[in-house]
């Protein structure tokens, strides 16, 4: 049977089919969709973890208790999962470990464009990397007799446009394996003190070499000799653009790009006349080929930075722009990303953008509330890094002004990596304030479950986290509950936290509206703007609603019908399908123009 699928449901499919038992991870983009789709199949068993590091240390407990198992995440992941990374690497995992890491070139949805082959180097852990939907399913299942023959975890790298495109995939059955989970005792190979570490140390060299040779006769490492003119070195999606453009080239396609097959890639230099490298990001391959002693043409042609296509691959190569049909050009205006209509973070974030205050921000939807006309964050760096970093500030500032920092994070954000620096602040006794923005869900990756929604990544009622107790018990000596969407009693309360000399913290707690569109909330009704009360003082245009537009007056005349003087520009707007009653809108309008509309408009 033949199925259309994403390369994130293709590496599902594929570990269903082999018989992984277990699979963890933490919901990122571009990798989420493996997991959500893993864990409709029957029989399975599939959990969200706080975040990656947890995810992949009970993926390392279930693998040395026999079972197969899955860990997922996004690049960004690995580096918080990269403490247990590189010890199970020297202790080895008894039943099959797999993790996957989706790489975002270009930065879709993310804050940096690391190149996690890196890892696989750095942590001498065999890397598989696909080219499209098939080859994902295929490797997941040899990425699991990979680990089981060679006593290791093994990664399968993929990028944002293999996870996320779609390519015909030929389904099979799941095949039971024999159960061979149990208690497993073996303290010299999993207890890594440093005695037993240096020994387990020299048995990853020695199975470095095995993985070596291995890599040569690797069947998805292949030579396709076609004109000798011109050889290409290349790995996963980059392999098709190449292809596409350059079809009666040689290729070397590498499905293992790390240990890499020296001898095969000496013997295909050998049959070409002129080899370029091409890979995105990091001169990966490039680096390696030419300290072999190989001439090869990478990155003094080919971008370090961003995405590939067909284009950048031909123009780079021939020096000359790609063939391209031009698509008739329209003056269309710029439509960044924006928080929902009706979104909690709104209100919050448009009284931060007010304060004379610091705001360290954090990684979710509420990150776009850094832009015009909320400003109102003032950095993100990382997962969590809002608390440390308010922290830090405030200590570093003292009576300079340590009550102007504020830090932002959300709800899963702070069950991922906020629970630590919070308690770090209660135990330094900090002067900031955290806000945690909390909507009930993982809403940027598509509503995702946390230890705080009470629901499993399977549905299944569980216990929920309360920030409140958990705030309290760690030493936070002040801590607030507030509604978002009353603007007014968000001042008053940030203003009086922000004013005490001990560690604050406030919940800024309002479900995101796409949550509620999923429970079939009934919506409140939506609102309108009177236009003989419209004075186009704009300041309802400074919420940043999709909901809310501005009409220019295009002459006098259109003037004299409204009734206004001659200083007015036009008036506001509301789009009644878009307007979710947040009341927002209404609070800030100081002329009253705005109201709920009534059942007979």
């Amino acid at each position: 049977m033949k199925k259309l699928m994403s390369g994130n449901e293709a590496i599902a499919r594929g570990a269903y089919e082999c018989g992984v038992l277990f699979a963890s991870g933490y919901p990122g983009t571009p990798s989420t969709e493996i997991l959500e789709e893993y864990s409709q199949y029957p029989g399975v068993y599939a959990e969200w973890s706080p975040n990656e590091k947890v995810a992949l240390e009970v993926g390392i407990g279930a693998a040395l208790a026999g079972a197969r198992v899955l860990v997922t995440m996004k690049h960004v992941g690995v580096n918080v999962a990269a403490d247990p990374l590189f010890t199970i690497s020297y202790t080895g995992t008894n039943g099959g470990l797999v993790i996957v890491t989706a790489d975002d070139p270009s930065m879709h949805s993310s804050q940096n464009e690391q190149d996690n082959r890196n890892y696989a180097k750095f942590t001498r852990i065999p890397m598989l990397e696909p080219a499209d939907s098939q080859e994902a399913k295929k490797f997941v299942k040899i990425a699991f007799d990979i680990s089981e023959k060679f006593d290791t975890p093994v990664f399968l790298r993929s990028t944002t446009r293999v996870s996320h495109s779609q390519s015909i995939v030929i389904l099979e059955d799941r095949i039971e394996g024999e159960d061979k989970t149990g208690i497993y005792k073996n303290p010299a190979k999993y207890v890594m003190v440093p005695a037993r570490a240096r020994v387990r140390r020299v048995e990853v060299e020695k199975r470095m070499s095995e993985l070596r040779e291995f890599a040569e006769s690797f069947p998805e490492n292949r030579m396709e000799l076609n004109d000798p003119e011109v050889g290409i070195i290349t790995s996963g999606m980059s392999y098709n653009y190449a292809k596409d453009v350059f079809p009666r080239y040689s290729y070397l396609k590498l499905g293992m790009v790390f240990p890499l097959p020296v001898n095969l890639i000496r013997e295909f230099a050998s049959r070409v006349k002129k080899l370029y490298v091409v890979e995105e990001l990091d001169p990966f391959f490039e680096e390696a080929i030419k300290a072999m002693g190989i001439e090869a043409t990478g990155k003094d042609i080919f971008p370090y930075t961003g995405e590939f296509d067909p284009g950048i691959i031909e123009t780079s190569m021939t020096g000359r722009s790609a063939e391209r049909v031009d698509l008739p050009t329209l003056s269309l205006p710029q439509r960044p990303p924006n928080l929902c209509p009706g979104c909690p973070h709104r209100g919050l974030f448009y009284v931060l953008g007010k304060l004379d205050a610091f705001v360290a921000g954090d990684i979710g939807c509420y990150t776009l509330s850094f832009m015009k006309p909320l400003e109102g964050m003032d950095s993100t760096i990382c997962m969590g890094a809002s608390i440390g970093m308010a922290h830090g500030m405030s200590k570093a500032l003292k009576e300079k002004g340590a009550g102007k920092i504020v830090g932002v994070i959300g709800d899963s954000t702070f069950v991922h990596s906020g629970i630590t620096p919070l308690l770090n602040m209660a135990y330094n006794k900090s002067a900031a304030v955290i806000v945690i923005s909390d909507n009930s869900t993982t809403a940027m990756t598509g509503l995702q479950e946390h230890a705080a929604t009470g629901l499993t990544l399977q549905g299944e009622v569980t216990g929920k986290l309360d920030f409140t107790l958990l705030a309290k018990a760690i030493g936070i000596e002040s801590v607030r509950v507030i509604d978002p969407y009353d603007i007014k009693n968000t001042k008053e309360v940030m203003k009086e936290e922000r004013a005490k000399d001990c560690p604050s913290l406030v919940i800024s707690k309002g479900a995101c509206v796409l949550l509620k569109k999923q429970q079939k909330v009934k919506p409140a009704k939506p609102f309108t703007v009177d236009p003989e009360k419209c004075i186009g003082c704009k300041m309802c245009l400074g919420l940043g609603c999709p909901a809310i537009s501005w009409r220019r007056f295009e002459d006098r005349d259109e003037l004299k019908i409204y009734k206004k003087g001659k200083k007015q520009e036009g008036i506001s707007s509301i789009n009644s399908f878009l307007c979710t009653g947040c009341t927002l809108c209404r609070q800030v309008c100081k002329p009253e123009a705005i109201a709920e509309v009534t059942d007979n408009e």
